[in-house]
């Protein structure tokens, strides 16, 4: 794999890019499409994607080509090794063959592409694992342990509570405790958030899949399952505190150049009873973990010209073996990405030639 750092891919011209995006945006736009009308997000009356991404640029304003949520990344690449322990529960081809290439996305949970890296305490993984049979498995992964409610009207009433006041251009400083004081379900993350710090490192990380999904084994049988990824070097973040706005990339630039990281892909599997539907709600710690195999991330590049640019991570793209659960997260996050990919891909076209290929 290609150092980014010895060798990066000259930003393509406006008029090879849009037609580079032409192509994806038009599959992009016949799955949101599906998606909104299966969940019934076409109804006037329903949360739809549209609204969701509004808000979101609402609270953090516009930046046009980068993407709505987690704006601010950076593109890595890899493999992964198959462990062979989920091979009974999953017909899935990157459970069997001994390796498949993975493109990945680390960043941060913010709407604003120029927030300091010390600004928020979780960090987020994306992966596209892609199949020698052509099929792709795409998930996207948080380093909290849930989800803060359950349902995407509850999401989309929390980021109101974050909107500016017209009134005084500020947000109500009354309005987040009150969403909160009105969903119990969120207190298992608020009593994480309260201990979370702003990590040194992407690659020290733990990231959760959070959402719960099915694995099909070839007889058909059906196990609900969470995932994550947990890093194989613990090592301590530097003594000395991090410097400047950017020192995530800086950091993970200089690991790479020693060497490729790992994380263990461990599955969990669901008993009879466990929530299936609800991302706000843990699973008890005593559930069976399969180590399912080997994350080997070995270079990195920039999101303005790196593979992951043009890669939606949508969580409902599964292979044959994985299946999506009736959790409404899931079909949300499903449209609205597609929603956010849409608007970003439209405006590559009018950026300027130095902005063109930013994301």
């Amino acid at each position: 794999m290609v150092d980014p750092a010895s060798e990066r891919r000259p930003p393509l011209s406006a008029v090879s890019l849009t037609l580079r995006l032409a192509g994806i945006a038009v599959v992009v736009a016949a799955l949101a499409g599906a998606f909104a009308y299966v969940n019934g997000t076409l109804d006037p009356q329903r949360l739809t994607p549209k609204a969701l991404v509004n808000v979101l640029e609402t609270n953090n304003g516009v930046h046009a080509g980068f993407r709505r949520n987690h704006s601010k990344g950076v593109c890595v690449a890899g493999y992964f090794e198959s462990s062979g322990e989920a091979r009974a529960y999953s017909s899935a081809q990157v459970f069997n063959d001994a390796r498949t290439p993975v493109v990945g996305r680390f960043a941060l949970p913010s709407g604003n592409p120029y927030a300091p890296d010390g600004s928020v305490p979780i960090r987020s993984l994306a992966l596209r694992f892609t199949q020698a049979n052509g099929q792709q498995w795409r998930t996207g992964m948080n380093s909290m342990p849930v989800f803060p409610v359950g349902t995407p009207e509850a999401f989309y009433q929390l980021q109101q509570a974050q909107s500016p006041d017209p009134t005084t251009g500020k947000p109500n400083p009354a309005a987040v405790p009150a969403f909160f004081a009105a969903h119990p379900e969120a207190m298992p993350f608020l009593q994480w958030i309260k201990t979370a710090k702003p990590s040194a490192s992407y690659a020290t990380e733990t990231y959760n899949g959070i959402n719960a999904f099915y694995l099909v084994n070839p007889a058909g049988q059906r196990l609900a399952v969470r995932w994550g990824v947990v890093p194989m070097s613990q090592d301590a973040a530097d003594a000395t505190p991090p410097q400047g706005a950017d020192f995530l990339e800086q950091d993970l630039s200089k690991r790479l150049a020693s060497g490729p990281l790992r994380w263990r892909l461990d599955i969990t599997l669901a008993n009879p009873g466990d929530p299936v539907n609800d991302a706000s709600k843990a699973w008890p710690s005593d559930r069976k973990v399969i180590n399912a195999g080997t994350l080997v991330l070995e270079s990195t590049q920039a999101q303005d010209n790196g593979e992951c640019r043009d890669i939606n991570y949508d969580p409902l793209i599964l292979p044959s073996g994985i299946e999506g659960s009736d959790d409404p997260l899931l079909a949300a996050r499903s449209a609205a990405y597609a929603s956010s990919y849409l608007r970003r891909t439209s405006e590559v076209s009018q950026l300027p030639a130095t902005q063109e290929s930013r994301q």
